[in-house]
C-alpha cells in the first residue's frame, strides 16, 4: 500500500525525577474513613493507568495520600499519571502504597457503607468495612515516583465537548507502529480562536478543526503533541466527567489535563510531527456526495469478500452511480451500486476497506459524505457534506493498488 511521502524521528521525553523524596516517617499512623461508592468511583478512574506487567513492583501500587478532609489516590506508570481525590473523614493525616488491582478488585466486592484505611507497621494496611476486616500488604511511600504537579501559570480552558470530538474523530488514524515515534500520538494545535487535531499513521490521515473556539492566554499558535495512551486516558475521564471546561497547561516534558477533581500528566512526545499540510489533496475535482449510512452498509456486505489481509476494494464512479466491489481467490466477489449524481468522466480507485469504515463510525454514520478523488494513484478525500458544520473535517487516504 502506498504511503504518504513523509519520515520523521522522535521519541517520548525522558522523565525527569524529583530530587525530593517524601520522608519515611510520613504516614506513619495514616487512619481515614471514605465512602464505598466514592472509593471505587476514583478507582475506577485510576486504575486504568497502574502498570500491569511492571518490573518496578510500586508502579503496581495505588499512592493515598490523606490530609484536611481529602483523600488523594495517586496512579502511574511513569510516562503518565491520573490523580484524583475524594471527600474523606480523616483522623490522622498520612500516606500509604496499596497494590492497586487487589485494592479495586476487593472494594468493588464489599458492601454500600463506610470504609476505615489504617496503615499498620511494616507498610501493612488495615481495610475494615462492616464486618469485613483485611490486611494488605503495601510498600513504603518514600518509594513512590514524585509525580509532576500541576503548573500554576499559562493554563488554557479547552471545551470538554470540542476535545472529546477532536479525540474521537483522530485517535483511529493514529499508527501502531513503535518504531514511528512521533506518529504514535495526535497533534493538537491550539490558536486564540480556534482548536484543531490531527493523526496519521502514513496510510491516511484524519485532520478536525473546531474554528470561532476563543481560547484565552493564547497568542500565536501551540502545537503539542499528545501520545495515544493518554489520549485513551484522556477519552475515559472527559466521558465520566460533567465539567464543561478542561484545564490544559504544559511544562518542558509534560502535558496536563485537570478534568473537574482528576488530572491526568502524560510526558510529551519529542520530534516533529511530519507536515501534515503537505499530503491535504488541493485538486481532487472528481466528487460523489452518498449518505453515510449507505455507504457503510454497502462497504461492510462487500468487504466479506476482500482479501482477508489488505481489506482492499474497489470504488468506481460512472454514470451517477458509485460502485464498490471485492474479490478474492479464497471467498469469491461482491458487488454493491449507489446511486449519486456524477458526470464526470469515469475513475476506480482501490481502498482499505476498514480505514473508510473507521471515518464513517467517527461520523456515526449519520448525514450525507462527500468523496473527492483525482485519480486512482492520488489521495483520495473524504468528509462530511454539511456546509454549516460546527467542525472542519477532512479524512485523506492513500489509494492501494488492486
Amino acid at each position: 500500500m502506498q504511503e504518504f511521502g513523509f519520515e520523521s524521528e522522535g521519541k517520548l521525553m525522558p522523565i525527569v525525577e524529583s530530587e525530593v523524596e517524601k520522608p519515611a516517617a510520613q504516614g506513619a499512623a495514616m487512619e481515614i474513613t471514605v465512602s464505598r461508592q466514592d472509593l471505587v468511583k476514583e478507582l475506577t478512574a485510576t486504575q486504568s493507568v497502574v502498570e500491569r506487567k511492571t518490573t518496578i513492583p510500586i508502579l503496581s501500587n495505588f499512592l493515598i495520600e490523606a490530609e484536611g478532609d481529602r483523600l488523594n489516590i495517586t496512579a502511574t506508570d511513569l510516562d503518565q499519571a491520573i490523580r484524583t481525590s475524594a471527600e474523606a473523614k480523616v483522623k490522622k493525616p498520612g500516606a500509604c502504597t496499596i497494590p492497586a488491582r487487589k485494592l479495586y478488585d476487593y472494594v468493588k466486592l464489599l458492601p454500600e457503607g463506610d470504609i476505615s484505611i489504617k496503615l499498620l507497621e511494616n507498610h501493612w494496611v488495615q481495610i475494615r468495612s462492616g464486618r469485613s476486616n483485611t490486611k494488605m500488604v503495601g510498600m513504603a511511600r518514600a518509594n513512590y515516583p514524585q509525580v509532576p504537579e500541576f503548573p500554576t501559570v499559562a493554563v488554557t480552558s479547552i471545551s470538554t465537548l470540542a476535545l472529546k470530538t477532536l479525540i474521537a474523530r483522530t485517535i483511529f488514524a493514529i499508527s501502531n507502529e513503535e518504531s514511528r515515534y512521533t506518529l504514535n500520538g495526535a497533534l493538537l494545535v491550539i490558536k486564540a480562536e480556534s482548536l484543531a487535531m490531527v493523526a496519521t499513521d502514513g496510510h491516511r490521515l484524519s485532520f478536525v478543526e473546531k474554528p470561532n473556539e476563543i481560547l484565552e492566554g493564547i497568542s500565536g499558535e501551540k502545537r503539542v503533541l499528545i501520545p495515544r495512551k493518554a489520549l485513551q486516558e484522556l477519552q475515559q475521564l472527559l466521558s465520566a466527567s460533567d465539567a464543561e471546561k478542561v484545564e490544559f497547561a504544559d511544562d518542558e516534558h509534560t502535558l496536563f489535563f485537570r478534568v473537574g477533581h482528576r488530572t491526568l500528566s502524560t510526558r510529551k512526545l519529542s520530534g516533529q510531527f511530519p507536515n501534515f499540510e503537505a499530503v491535504m489533496p488541493r485538486d481532487n475535482t472528481k466528487f460523489a456526495v452518498v449518505r453515510s449510512s449507505e455507504l457503510s452498509a454497502a462497504i461492510q456486505r462487500v468487504a466479506q469478500f476482500a482479501d482477508e489481509r489488505s481489506g482492499a476494494i474497489r470504488l468506481r464512479l460512472e454514470g451517477n452511480e458509485l460502485k464498490i466491489s471485492s474479490s478474492s481467490t479464497e471467498s469469491g466477489e461482491s458487488e454493491d451500486t449507489i446511486d449519486t449524481p456524477y458526470s464526470s468522466d469515469p475513475i476506480m480507485v482501490g481502498f482499505n476497506s476498514v480505514y473508510i469504515l473507521d471515518f464513517l463510525k467517527a461520523l456515526n454514520n449519520e448525514g450525507e459524505v462527500r468523496l473527492e478523488f483525482k485519480d486512482s494513484q492520488s489521495a483520495g478525500q473524504m468528509r462530511p457534506e454539511d456546509p454549516d458544520a460546527e467542525y472542519k473535517y477532512r479524512y485523506v487516504l492513500m489509494p492501494m493498488r488492486i
